[in-house]
């Protein structure tokens, strides 16, 4: 027998360690692990981190086998690892009715359990007694089946738990939107079950699903139908709301520990190095103690001062637990394996070195780690004065196997028995390694063959759908109705994946499926019944955002592929020409470079080789034998009988594609009072409220015939549109008109006509009057909604104050959405259309620019649709009413264009246009930038520093025109009188007359959008401090909440921001805002208090009395020092910029001086 080798030795050691501290708990009959002697239940995250060490000692044996019985030792670890993962399998299959409902509903009765009896694999406990909805639980199962998987373990046995895997899939790839309990099954931290969106969940989710992604669970002797598939656009998702919430956790906690999984092993979820680093230092300087990290701030679980009779905190109760909070030797264990992850020899040996510091010594000496520290009770006011000084006393259980496990696993590696490739076998260590540049594949393709010979005219050679032949061409929703088979089984009664739009990514690839190539257009194109899809500069402007979009997050072995038609409704309306802005994409794109994009234009036929191709194998029909479950065959029969997989002719060019058609229907009677002799002339377009004088019978009723008699004879839309709304709201949608001699001609048929000729000639007021009278649908709201929501915006319709505005601050289905918007519009269609739209505008912003929202937290759609009237209404000096007006006929793409620079703080001009448009009724109105003047973009986000000299510009500006900018700041250098082409609007002004009036419509800006300085929030709760509460409009914020929520917290910026939107007046509510920041300025001084309860409107009014009486001894009078109505603040003050003598600052300072003066030392008094 040969002898033992020295690592041979120090294996069988390790060995022994895991056998005494893990394996001596597993089950025989289960495999799983108890949670400690006390707590008999197993956890499902629990017992997926402490299995950890035994794969991992299971490996290092395979790798450094001495004599045959380590191969037998390796063996027979590998087996406890599966066993162990069966037995969480099968707990979870017991479920799988709940996986069913969960997928549709993300409700947190529908989830999974998180801990199930260790002994029978039933559930412990009911489904509302726990916080049971924890996806980072099910996740970093998910993420070590893949794992394990890849290693060579066969874990998965059947198709049917195949299915189920893939139906987990569908579990967890909602978590971007899904507020869950958590890794510490708390949720919000006050321990009161309420569930919040936590980036530890959404950041395990995402590694999953990206693990996961064309995995074959039978590992090499796996088919087709043993491979799981998951859609890219759903980890793109997780993705970016992971980006948008860290450093933060979640909106209660502004830093935990447990982030450490997410930027590091296992997850690697984070590909931006910065914010991985960012996010450890957070974690090290904020949570870090002498005996491990704590798990977030003011965390209470057995302090002390916890009360182990109630499982909830008051919340007041959590300021209790600040700097006596446990601390977990865990999360060392985190660093020792980021250390060797990162190849950080120093880290490594540094935490190594203060763990064996914690290590408890077992019996015969074992290591074992301790759940976590905890200060003794009676030096708790002796931490509180000094942190981290006081000798803590280990607590909970012993050893703690996830702690301990990590640990080992630690070791293994640090010591050379293991490679940290060999735990991650998927290479998710390289997430951060910066990736190629990607080249967009575009291939333009004619729906006619009229359409091919107007572009070839263009010098653009393409080719129409019916020549692709082989290669089919579908619209997106059928990828979305394919892709709802995936996962389907019968027998465990799993209907497959919930149908939802396909978005850019899962478009961009190509698809095999029952060995024909299929290509999806983008779902943009694919827009039924909403109405942006007419707009031609809107189809560019999304074309733009999919492509920049695909060259940052395009992830996938091969090129995407764009496949764009060009269709009827893209040419102009004499059907022979291009529409200009399409022409001009084409050509962009035929240059190699659109939308900051690279990108390849070509054939598809060109393309197959170096394009993404996904294998639909779920699609692909089962043999006879019957060997794979029914529903494949279902499938197929299914498929079979759809007529866009029917057999295709190749002598045939009538290829059927579903892409937008003509809306009125050549096969119907024609509507002939619409086709009017005499085109509209311009002054028919009024507003969409127009006074109707109905025509009445003898009794005084409505005449109804006379008015169908007078629809048939009027030529001018607006007012057929109005005599049908009056019929609409009058008779019912399903109303006979009796119009046509043949055929019927119901309201709602007269109204789908006119939306199709109004739609033909562009007239976007009579297009969104008649969609919200049709209540057609806008595609994807809900999703905008949600994806709003999931980067931690709250949103609110209709106008102030509440209850008329609304506030959204969960996912809610389409129809209560719609419903919410229809009562916060007090029944104005107009309204509720606008708000929906600039719902849809804000997520594509949101998607491609989130920068634009930084320091918001609730978007205000009312208000913003108010203050894009007032902007129209001032620059064109026009009334509310023709502001209003031109407000609904802007093009879907002006209105996009307009919604971002009030967002984006660039100078603009609005101008009536007198150059002809694509509309030939509407007033266009045209929007240009002005140069690049605006204010940078650390001055957009505030005031930097008020305490400086802001110096004004001055000089003169482009005439005739009004500008704005959204910065806090000055206006910027000046600028010159080039801009020529202003001048339409009105003629000649002053220069005095531009500058008047800019300062106050900032803040109206910036008050409609709740933007903010940065650091704000933080300073806020600095003076909260130091007074008993801030009073604003009679609405109190008081200190207490301090006690609850820390600075960096969402939720008390949240908060914040909920008491200073009682104000209703944008300008005003930022003046409150200035009126806080010299609070907070005094704040800053070292005073212990200055104040009991500070009302906020009382400093503004003071600094507006002291601005008056300086402005009169000026000799201002009455007329120029006008009051604002509602507030009776001077608008002269409004218009005031922040610096100077006469600046808001200068009398603010002086006002909260005299209001708190008691409170302040001399000095400070004799310095205002």
């Amino acid at each position: 027998m040969r002898s033992r080798s020295n690592s041979g030795v120090r294996l069988d050691g390790y060995a022994r360690l895991v056998h005494q501290t893990i394996l001596c708990h597993q089950n025989p009959v289960t495999g799983l692990l108890p949670a400690s002697y006390d707590q008999k239940d197993a956890w499902v995250r629990d017992n997926v981190y402490s299995i950890l060490a035994v794969w991992g000692l299971g490996l290092a044996y395979r790798k450094n086998a001495d004599r045959d019985e380590d191969k037998a030792k390796a063996y027979e670890l590998e087996q406890s690892v599966v066993k162990l993962m069966r037995g969480l399998l099968n707990c979870m299959i017991r479920q799988v009715d709940k996986v069913e409902s969960f997928k549709y509903s993300q409700n947190t009765k529908d989830s999974l359990h998180a801990k199930y009896n260790t002994k029978t694999c039933a559930t412990v406990v009911g489904d509302d007694q726990w916080g049971h909805l924890q996806l980072d639980a099910t996740s970093v199962y998910l993420l070590f089946l893949a794992q394990m998987t890849a290693s060579g373990l066969h874990i998965i046995h059947s198709l049917d738990e195949v299915n189920f895997i893939q139906n987990l899939v569908f579990y967890i790839e909602a978590a971007y939107k899904t507020a869950d309990f958590g890794i510490w099954e708390r949720g919000d931290k006050t321990n009161q079950g309420i569930s919040e969106l936590n980036a530890s969940s959404v950041g395990m989710a995402k590694a999953a699903l990206e693990a996961l992604d064309e995995l074959d669970l039978f590992g090499v002797k796996g088919g087709p139908q043993s491979v799981i598939h998951v859609l890219a656009d759903e980890v793109q998702h997780c993705q970016s709301i992971l980006n948008s919430i860290l450093p933060r956790a979640s909106t209660s906690k502004e830093v935990d520990a447990s982030l450490l999984s997410v930027i590091s092993f296992p997850a690697f979820a984070v590909e931006d190095n910065h914010l991985v680093e960012v996010t450890k230092q957070e974690i090290i300087t904020k949570l870090q103690g002498r005996y491990g990290c704590c798990r977030f701030l003011r965390d209470g679980y057995k302090t002390p001062k916890e009360d182990p009779n109630r499982l909830y905190y008051e919340p007041a109760e959590l300021k209790l637990f600040e700097n006596i909070e446990c601390e977990w030797p865990l999360f060392w264990t985190y660093f020792i394996l980021d250390g060797v992850f990162t190849g950080n020899a120093e880290q490594v040996q540094e935490y190594r070195e203060a763990l064996e510091e914690v290590l408890i010594k077992g019996k015969n000496g074992v290591p074992l780690l301790p759940e976590l520290y905890s200060v003794p009770l009676d030096k708790v006011n002796e931490e509180y004065q000094n942190p981290h000084t006081v000798d803590r006393v280990p607590m909970g259980k012993l050893p703690h196997m996830w702690g301990q496990s990590l640990y080992i696993l630690g070791s293994l590696i640090a010591e050379g028995f293991l490679a940290p490739g060999e735990i991650d076998p998927l290479n998710r260590r390289f997430s951060t390694v910066p990736k190629p540049d990607v080249v967009v594949q575009v291939s333009i393709l004619a729906e006619t063959e009229e359409i091919k010979a107007i572009l070839k005219d263009e010098g653009i050679d393409v080719e129409t759908i019916a020549e692709v032949y082989p290669i089919r061409v579908q619209p997106a929703r059928i990828l979305s109705h394919i892709y709802s088979s995936l996962g389907c089984n019968s027998r465990m009664r799993l209907s497959g994946r919930p149908y939802r739009h396909m978005g850019v990514l899962g478009t961009s690839k190509l698809y095999d499926i029952r060995k024909t190539i299929f290509t999806f257009t983008p779902q943009f194109i694919d827009q039924q019944q909403f109405y942006l899809a007419l707009d031609n500069n809107m189809i560019v402007e999304m074309l733009r955002t999919d492509l920049s979009y695909l060259c940052s997050r395009w992830r996938m072995t091969g090129h995407p592929t764009i496949t764009f038609p060009i269709s009827h409704t893209m040419l102009d309306e004499d059907g022979t020409s291009l529409n200009s802005s399409i022409l001009a994409a084409l050509r962009k794109m035929q240059d190699g470079y659109f939308g900051g994009a690279r990108v390849q234009t070509g054939k598809l036929s060109e393309f197959l080789t170096t394009s993404c191709c996904t294998h639909l194998s779920f699609m692909d029909p089962g043999p006879e034998s019957k060997l794979y479950s029914e529903d494949y065959n279902d499938n197929y029969s299914k498929l079979e009988s759809c007529d866009w997989m029917n057999d295709y002719d190749s002598t045939s060019n009538d290829v059927h594609m579903y892409l937008p058609t003509k809306i009125v229907q050549a096969s119907r009677p024609s509507f002939n009072l619409l086709d009017s002799l005499h085109p509209p002339q311009e002054d028919q377009v009024l507003s969409v409220r127009v006074e109707m004088h109905f025509p009445r019978n003898q009794s005084g009723e409505v005449d109804f015939k006379a008015l169908v008699l007078r629809l048939k004879e009027t030529s001018s839309f607006q007012e057929q549109a109005d005599i049908l709304y009056m019929l609409y709201t009058m008779k019912g949608p399903d109303w006979e008109t009796g119009l046509y001699d043949k055929g019927s001609a119901t309201v709602r048929e007269l109204l789908t006509e006119l939306y199709g000729k109004v739609g033909e000639i562009r007239h976007w007021g009579l297009i969104r009057y008649i969609s919200g009278i049709l209540r057609k649908k806008v595609e994807a709201l809900d999703e905008a909604c949600t994806d709003l929501l999931s980067h931690q915006k709250h949103l609110t319709v209709g106008l102030p104050p509440e209850p008329r505005e609304k506030t959204i601050s969960a996912p809610l289905p389409y129809e209560v959405l719609t419903q919410m918007i229809d009562e916060a519009s007090e029944g104005d269609m107009s309204i509720s259309i606008l708000t929906q739209e600039i719902m849809v505008y804000l997520a594509m912003y949101m998607r491609t620019q989130p920068g634009l929202f930084a320091e918001m937290f609730r978007l205000r759609i009312g208000l913003i649709i108010q203050v894009m009237a007032t902007e129209l209404a001032h620059s064109l000096r026009c009334s509310a009413e023709e502001a209003t007006d031109g407000l609904m006929n802007l093009s879907p793409s002006a209105m996009k264009n307009l919604l971002h620079h009030i967002l984006s703080g660039k100078e603009f001009g609005v101008e009536r246009s007198v150059r002809f448009s694509d509309s030939n009724v509407s007033p266009a109105i045209a929007i240009h930038e002005i140069g690049a003047v605006g204010a940078t973009k650390s001055e957009r986000a505030g005031i930097m520093q008020l305490k400086s000299e802001i110096k004004q510009s001055s000089g003169g500006h482009a005439l005739g025109i009004d500008l704005m900018s959204l910065s806090f700041l000055s206006p910027g250098t000046s600028l010159t009188t080039g801009s020529g082409f202003f001048l339409s609007a009105h003629d000649q002004q002053t220069s005095k007359d531009n500058r008047q009036g800019q300062w106050q419509r900032r803040r109206r800006l910036d008050g409609a959008l709740n933007r903010v300085p940065i650091g704000f929030y933080q300073k806020v709760w600095k003076v909260l401090q130091k007074c008993h509460g801030l009073s604003v409009e009679g609405f109190v914020l008081p200190s207490s909440t301090t006690r609850e929520m820390t600075p960096g917290e969402i939720k008390f910026s949240v908060h914040v921001e909920s008491v200073l939107n009682r104000v209703p007046q944008p300008e005003y509510r930022q003046l409150l805002v200035e009126a806080i920041l010299v609070l907070t300025m005094m704040a800053d001084i070292e005073i212990h208090s200055i104040g009991s309860i500070i009302a906020v409107e009382k400093i503004v009014h003071i600094a507006n009395d002291l601005f008056l009486q300086e402005q009169k001894t000026l000799g201002a009078d009455d007329i120029i020092l006008g009051k604002d109505p509602a507030s009776g603040i001077c608008t002269l003050l409004y218009d005031s910029a922040p610096s100077g003598r006469f600046g808001t600052m200068t009398y603010l300072s002086k006002a909260a001086a005299t209001y708190v003066q008691e409170f302040l030392p001399h000095s400070i008094c004799a310095m205002q």
